[in-house]
């Protein structure tokens, strides 16, 4: 039993520790932590100077006459005030620092994890990491970090009101007191409501993207009103509860600034009693004041930053949760170049909902030299196999192989530059058309005159070279995002070019003829062709399928399964059979003429 709950525990320790790499960037901003609270220490010592100051000219100063006591008192209190200021602007001018090191160290691995490892099924507010990340780094820097290196000290303060007098002392510890339990009635409230908006926002902004992101056909189909109407009410629903969170907080922000002021008028009228009775001095009633606000100051700014304070604690969170899914990739062994051996076996994943499997269990093998054809209906997995096969998505159950060896076996990017890879939607970026073709490349590389001569390459041998050439810039013509500028027959072809690129050893095209005129259907035949006489392998997703010509064998899938596979004529067979015991109503399958061919 006892071993049992051992082990628990150490379990319950592990999925509490900070991922790395995140607790090592932490830790390299240990040394802007230390100094910024070195800095508040030194400011905080000399926040006590008007103090010091106002006893002295009440109790030296005021008694005797001294003017030029006073010159020499008020010429310390102000060297003494500039230097808090240098101070303060330096420790700003730290956490800023530490910010920027915080970039550094880290948004590269958010970038890389958002961009390869992130789980299918991940919400919104993972997808948002960055901006998460930025609001935790801007948060870090700002004043709410400023608030929190100054609460240690508020201890001080109070103990310097007990050396006053040991009646204001009490007072400023009970003020100290309700003012905290205000500060965590403050957190208990608003803790439910903040989490909510934290959560409506991401999915209010992930919504807002997809919808800016799809302008043109927003407006081609008449949705704009409708859209906009609904990203309003998703709005009201999260500016409702950033409303109800910041009407609580102004309730106990309001509570906390009229205790605060209320304390400090109470330690005045106390002071001057006690200086009534004699038993402190008249700087002493002024200096209790001071010291009583400089003791509170801290925790008014820490509910007034409150939301800051939850927005980055939930940053931290969303970070932490982004690394766990997404763990740092093991260092992987240099594997020989692929030759081109592509293996599944029972590869199934899971839909992102968990509500059932869009693959199960699909098995099949290419060889070199070899064209396998994935036809099926709609919603049967062919673009999540693709997705599957060139390392898009990691199955749940199973395994992708190249060459024998589990996808994740592999040097990833290394891997990647032996797979030419065409998607359903192109996936062109922002940048010119070499750049898109090459891969951007040219960002890591330091070889401009390789670079062009293999994009160049990779366009002739996609039969786009002279549509390229016909461009504005020819290959130096700047695409906007997802290829804005291209025609979708324009962009098809480049995202073929681009999968060309480097002469990979194994080639998944999903519906690569679905935008193109007869003259693009041509040259991708031909490089299909060419691709095939090179001894690469090839995977080749179609509805049309007079692409699947010269494809060896086909792979049906229906429903998730393999439903056929086998040598192209014996599926094709199969499937003539099937369609001909149907009713003629209900023969609704693919035209198969065009694939009867040799």
């Amino acid at each position: 039993m006892s071993g049992r709950s051992a082990a628990g525990g150490r379990a319950d320790r592990s999925r509490k520790r900070i991922p790395e790499p995140l607790a090592t960037a932490l830790r390299t901003c240990r040394r802007h932590v230390l100094i910024a609270a070195g800095f508040s220490a030194l400011v905080n010592i000399l926040y006590l100077a008007p103090t010091l100051y106002m006893l002295q000219i009440y109790d030296r100063v005021l008694p005797t006459g001294g003017t030029l006591t006073l010159a020499f008192l008020t010429v310390a209190v102000v060297f003494a005030l500039a230097t808090l200021a240098m101070l303060d602007s330096l420790r700003q001018r730290v956490l800023v620092r530490l910010g920027l090191r915080l970039d550094r160290e880290l948004a590269a691995e958010v970038l890389a994890r958002l961009t390869g490892g992130l789980d299918h099924a991940a919400g919104p507010r993972l997808r948002q990491a960055m901006r998460e990340f930025d609001a935790f780094r801007n948060i870090v820097a700002g004043p709410a970090a400023l608030a929190l290196l100054d609460a240690p000290w508020t201890p001080i303060y109070l103990a310097l009101c007990f050396i006053l007098h040991p009646v204001l002392g009490v007072i400023s510890v009970c003020g100290a007191g309700a003012l905290l339990v205000l500060a965590i009635l403050n957190e208990r409230a608003t803790r439910a409501k903040l989490g909510a908006l934290h959560e409506a926002s991401a999915q209010a902004y992930a919504a807002q993207e997809a919808i800016a992101s799809h302008g043109g056909l927003v407006r081609a189909l008449g949705m704009r009103q409708p859209l906009i109407v609904r990203q309003l009410i998703e709005r009201r629903a999260a500016v409702g509860l950033q409303a109800g969170a910041q009407f609580t907080g102004g309730v106990y922000s309001g509570l906390i600034r009229f205790l605060r002021l209320t304390l400090q008028s109470l330690a005045l009228g106390t002071g001057a009693w006690l200086a009534v009775r004699h038993e402190i001095s008249a700087g002493g009633v002024i200096a209790a004041s001071i010291l009583l606000s400089r003791s509170l100051a801290p925790i008014e700014q820490i509910v007034g930053a409150w939301k800051g304070v939850i927005q980055a604690r939930d940053g931290f969170h969303t970070l932490v949760e982004l690394f766990r899914q997404a763990p740092t990739p093991i260092p992987r062994t240099r594997l020989p170049d692929p030759e081109g051996r592509l293996r599944a076996e029972q590869a199934s994943i899971r839909a992102a909902d968990g509500s059932g499997m869009i693959l199960r269990g699909v098995s099949f093998d290419v060889n070199p030299g070899e064209i396998i054809g994935v036809v099926g209906p709609s919603g049967s997995g062919k673009t999540t196999l693709a997705r599957l096969l060139v390392g898009a998505l990691a199955p749940d159950h199973g395994c992708i192989r190249v060459d024998g060896a589990d996808l994740a076996d592999w040097q990833q990017e290394r891997l990647a530059a032996h797979i030419g890879y065409l998607p359903q939607n192109c996936g062109l970026f922002a940048g010119t058309v070499k750049e898109n073709i090459a891969r951007f490349a040219s960002i890591l590389e330091s070889d401009p005159a390789e670079i062009d001569a293999r994009a160049v390459a990779a366009a002739m041998a996609a039969g786009a070279h002279e549509m390229i050439l016909r461009l504005p810039d020819a290959y130096e013509t700047r695409l906007g995002p997802n290829g804005g500028g291209l025609s979708a027959g324009q962009a098809q072809r480049l995202a073929l070019a681009r999968a060309l690129y480097g002469e990979p050893k194994i080639f998944v095209l999903d519906e690569p003829n679905s935008n193109l005129d007869s003259e693009g259907e041509t040259a991708l035949e031909h490089a299909v062709a060419a691709q095939k006489a090179r001894g690469a392998a090839l995977v080749i997703i179609a509805h049309r399928l007079n692409i699947l010509g010269i494809a060896d064998k086909l792979l049906v899938l229906r429903e998730g399964a393999v439903d056929l596979y086998g040598p192209r004529r014996d599926v094709l067979k199969a499937l003539e059979a099937r369609v001909a015991s149907l009713p003629r109503a209900a023969n609704a399958g693919p035209d198969l003429r065009a694939t009867r061919q040799p």
